[in-house]
């Protein structure tokens, strides 16, 4: 395999986001209720709160939470009109989709049903946030700060399009290096709350956890993107051991078969050290390590505002 290294990497910026390919399907509709940001009058006071509850509580209820498994929101209210307000990042189309490729016959790259977007409604789900999660008021803004942060998000949504499950980290240590973070639904209500507080907004002294889930891996390798790898001068070993390490990660319909390809893959990710990740457009070798891959719910602090803002 090539020997180029990584060092740190973030999830990157582009110039536009993609139309979908109508092959990538959502078992449920992305957004459903989804509209325009409004234009608030600069004089208004607006609430805002901190909205977390577990992945896939509309049905599985707390399950998930137990696991320390959340998702999380922001939500506002506005003081002139009282209206409430829900913003939240996810996946397009379900988690699965973002996190693993489909295989599809005739094709030899995997292909990605992998994007994420912002998506903005009226109301605020009370009983949903409350009954297994977090509804708290974090800070006030004006009408003016929310219509920069509406700005903002107009540009975090176009050029941060691509939704990445993992952080590959080199060890549990706190001041482990952090080969590769993540970019999900917390991620973008941290760049919010950091908006706002480069705005001027002064939070509440409150604990926040997240949620990460962690693979642990050596340094990684770089790969090469789907043309070096899977074009017509790529190299084929490698597209042949990447398309194999994924064929254990499709959908399963039976029973049987889920159970011998999760042990194909405890082969493959815990006693072979393998995983391949697709990350920026690109493919990475993973020499995996122990403990392999944990869920943590830490703490990050609420932010404080910096003259450097974080977007436009």
């Amino acid at each position: 395999m090539p020997a180029r290294k990584v060092v740190v990497r973030k999830s990157g910026r582009f110039d536009f986001r993609p139309k979908t390919d109508p092959y990538c399907q959502a078992r449920y509709t992305f957004c459903p209720t989804g509209s325009a940001i409004p234009l608030m009058k600069e004089e208004d006071v607006i609430e805002v709160y901190r909205l977390q509850a577990p992945v896939w509580e509309f049905k599985y209820g707390d399950l998930l939470g137990h696991l320390k498994i959340m998702h999380d929101a922001v939500g506002f209210r506005s003081s002139l009109t009282g209206k409430n307000y829900t913003m939240e990042w996810y996946e397009l189309f379900q988690l699965g989709n973002c996190t693993f490729p489909h295989l599809r016959p005739g094709m030899d790259a995997p292909f990605w049903c992998n994007q994420g977007a912002a998506c903005f409604y009226e109301g605020i789900d009370d009983a949903h946030w409350k009954a297994n999660g977090t509804l708290v008021l974090v800070t006030t803004i004006s009408g003016t700060m929310f219509n920069e942060m509406a700005q903002w998000v107009k540009y975090d949504n176009e050029t941060g399009i691509y939704y990445e499950t993992w952080t590959v980290q080199a060890s549990p240590d706190k001041k482990s290096t952090v080969w590769f973070d993540s970019y999900e639904c917390s991620k973008f209500i941290l760049r919010t709350y950091q908006k706002l507080a480069d705005l001027g907004a002064v939070f509440k002294k409150i604990q926040t956890n997240y949620t990460s889930i962690i693979l642990f891996s050596g340094e990684p390798i770089y790969l090469g993107n789907e043309t070096s790898i899977f074009g017509p001068q790529g190299n084929k070993t490698l597209a042949a051991a990447i398309r194999d390490f994924y064929n254990p990660f499709k959908p399963h319909q039976s029973v049987r078969e889920f159970f011998v390809d999760l042990f194909r893959i405890i082969d493959r990710v815990i006693l072979n050290h393998q995983f391949y990740l697709f990350y920026n457009l690109e493919y990475w070798f993973l020499p995996m390590k122990s403990p392999y891959l944990k869920i943590i719910y830490e703490e990050v602090p609420l932010p404080v505002g910096s003259k450097a803002s974080s977007g436009i």
